[in-house]
Order: C-alpha cells, then sequence, then structure tokens
C-alpha cells in the first residue's frame, strides 16, 4: 500500500493507523517511529533503524536479572486513580508525598475539539540515574541485581538534590523521615516478599500498567515491547538517563 493511501486512511481514523496497514508496512521494511497529526504520517525508517535506536534494551542484552520493567498502556488509562490508592495503602505514602501520579495532557482531534489523555508517571528505574550520581551520601543507588533504584533512609541528609536532578520529578521529601522517598517498585513491601507485581499494577482496572521482567522472553513486558507492530517510548530521552518505564500504545 502507498504512503499517500496510508495517509488518507489515517486522515479518516485519527486516533490510530490499523494494524493491517502497519504490518504492511513492516513488510517493505518500514516502522512508524513519528506521531501522528492532522491524519499525516510525520516519520517512517526502516524497522533496522528504529530498532537501533535504543529505547528498549536489545534482546539479551539486559543488564539486570530479572530486569525489572513497566509498560504503562497510556491510552487506557481512565484516571480513577486506584493506583495511587493502593501505593499509599502499601507503601505508607502520606497525604503530601507521592510515589506515582498521573499527569493530564490535551491534544486536538478533527473538528477543531480536544481530548483529555491522562498519562501516569512514576520513578522510571534509569540505567543512568541522574540521581544516583549527585548524592552525596550514596543514600540512592542502583541495585546491581535488580536494577530497582533504591533509597536508604537513614544515609539521606535530606539535602533535596536527588529531587533536583530527577528528570521525572518522581521524588518527594518525607517530612517524618527526614528523608527523600520515591517508587521502588514496592520491593520492600511486595517484590521482597514474593510478590510478582506491583501494588499499582495490581490495583488498575483496565490494565494500564504491566510490571514483570523484561530479561524474560514469556514476559508480559517483553511481549508488549517487541511485538513489531507497537509503537514505544519513554518520557524525556534527551536526558540520557535511559529508563526502563516505557509508555506504549499497544
Amino acid at each position: 500500500m502507498k504512503i499517500k493511501e496510508l495517509e488518507k486512511l489515517q486522515a479518516e481514523n485519527p486516533e490510530t493507523l490499523p494494524s493491517a496497514e502497519r504490518r504492511s508496512l513492516l513488510k517493505i521494511g518500514l516502522a512508524v517511529t513519528g506521531v501522528y497529526l492532522g491524519g499525516t504520517i510525520l516519520s517512517l525508517t526502516s524497522v533496522k533503524s528504529a530498532r537501533a535506536e535504543g529505547v528498549v534494551p536489545k534482546r539479551g542484552q539486559y543488564p539486570f536479572s530479572p530486569h525489572y520493567s513497566m509498560v504503562i498502556r497510556e491510552h487506557l488509562c481512565i484516571d480513577c486513580e486506584l493506583c495511587k490508592e493502593a501505593c499509599v495503602e502499601t507503601n505508607n505514602v502520606p497525604a503530601y508525598g507521592f510515589r506515582t501520579t498521573i499527569l493530564e495532557r490535551r491534544r486536538d482531534i478533527v473538528g477543531g475539539e480536544q481530548e483529555t489523555i491522562f498519562m501516569p508517571v512514576l520513578c522510571n528505574h534509569c540505567n543512568r540515574p541522574p540521581c544516583v550520581r549527585v548524592c552525596p551520601t550514596t543514600a540512592t543507588w542502583k541495585d546491581k541485581k535488580t536494577g530497582i533504584v533504591v533509597m536508604n533512609n537513614g544515609r539521606c541528609i535530606g539535602c533535596k538534590t536527588c529531587m533536583a536532578a530527577c528528570p521525572y520529578n518522581a521524588r518527594y521529601f518525607d517530612e517524618e523521615k527526614r528523608a527523600v522517598d520515591k517508587c521502588n517498585f514496592c520491593w520492600d513491601t511486595r517484590l521482597s516478599q514474593g510478590e510478582e507485581t506491583t501494588a499499582c499494577s495490581e490495583a488498575c482496572p483496565a490494565d494500564v500498567r504491566v510490571f514483570g521482567d523484561l530479561s524474560d522472553p514469556n514476559s508480559r513486558v517483553f511481549a508488549l515491547l517487541h511485538a513489531p507492530e507497537t509503537i514505544v517510548w519513554v518520557l524525556r530521552p534527551e536526558a540520557g538517563a535511559v529508563p526502563n518505564v516505557f509508555y506504549t500504545n499497544a
């Protein structure tokens, strides 16, 4: 199918390009790497080049085992906030704090109207975490086995340097503990006790948050991120933090 025909189809259905048409592109070695706006495909590139962008680690080249990651299927989020409530209850988050939140953004759609898109955000457990680099007391570090970015409250002096360095505004200062706190994928409250997923992921009624081991070919996160038709992106890639929280349209 020709590109102009694909653009016409996209204009008629601006929410997403039909999967059949994506498969047609893949057959001729093209992948959609941009976003859709006004019915126009903004960027097409070769599948090889698209995979070389480095958003998702290459198969078999995972720095950690298990390599914990989360896939957020953004378009499914209904802003019910059950994920936030589960996080607060599980991790004893104070009323003024947060380990995860939901942002809103608006975009233009056909007819001059707008739609609201809800974007869950949490610590991205980056492979190159800026927060770890700037901490003067090693109160925060990246676990060498799981890759989770963790905190040690006893070492934290409350300088808030890590909060300033985080590209995702994913940390807050706990007044009672006098230390910075953030998401740790429920490591101490769930994963280390035998649970297989986070509280927010388990509580989500729309299956927005998919948590698991990216290095496991049988995991859902692996399947979602390596599906050839799936567009995957991360927040603020220009920061060079190499996040392990991925956003997808699938």
